[in-house]
């Protein structure tokens, strides 16, 4: 099993509060992007929206990247539900975090008013044999091409403009993540976007 399979050591405390997240309707991505935890949004996700198939579901991201395959399932199974969800970078948005982060629900796009977006290009280690490397190379291109496709969709972009200021790292403040299409909205608290708990709701009555 690879290391990227299972959670880290030591995670008790943060167990506990995804769990009470969950209970909420709210996913965390606050790590690295891997198996483990691509997994677990992906459950997330599923669960969630067979307990309430109405009810938005709210992303909260801040995560310096990570798995190309993992955030292209936890997309897909975002676009499978028939509930909106809600996404919000909590601090940084970068390379998969950035696209989880415009995969959300239109118009429900969020960004901290000191969040930044790192839209780039992944890489990939290819070795082998010269008919490897070209099946490598070739699957690679693909990839590429299908997400630098969605950002451009997500983004309301031109696929050629994204091609391009995919090609260096290239950073977004709030402000300019706003403009480009990353997100729909600034916010200046979670609060803000979060669902109200049944205290809260009890206290607005």
């Amino acid at each position: 099993m690879s290391e990227s399979a299972s959670p880290p050591p030591g995670r008790s405390l943060d167990e506990d509060l995804y769990r009470r997240l969950f209970d909420r309707r709210v996913l965390l991505l606050g790590e690295p992007l891997e198996d483990w935890n691509s997994n677990r949004l992906c459950n997330g996700l599923l669960l969630l929206a067979a307990q309430d198939s109405r009810s938005d579901i709210h992303l909260l991201i801040n995560s310096p990247g990570g798995s190309v395959p993992g955030m292209l399932a936890i997309r897909d199974c975002m676009k499978a539900l028939s509930c909106d969800v809600v996404t919000v970078n909590l601090g940084m948005a970068y390379s998969a975090g950035q696209f989880l982060l415009s995969s959300g629900t239109p118009g429900k796009r969020y960004a901290m008013k000191h969040s930044k977006v790192l839209l780039h290009q992944g890489s990939a280690g290819i070795g082998g044999t010269a008919m490897d490397i070209a099946i490598q190379a070739a699957d690679l291109r693909h990839t590429r091409d299908t997400v630098l496709s969605l950002i451009a969709h997500d983004t309301n972009q031109s696929l050629e403009l994204v091609e391009r200021d995919s090609q260096r790292d290239r950073w977004f403040d709030a402000e300019s993540a706003l403009r480009y299409g990353f997100v729909d909205h600034i916010v200046d608290s979670v609060t803000q976007v979060l669902p109200q708990s049944p205290d809260e709701l009890n206290r607005a009555q």
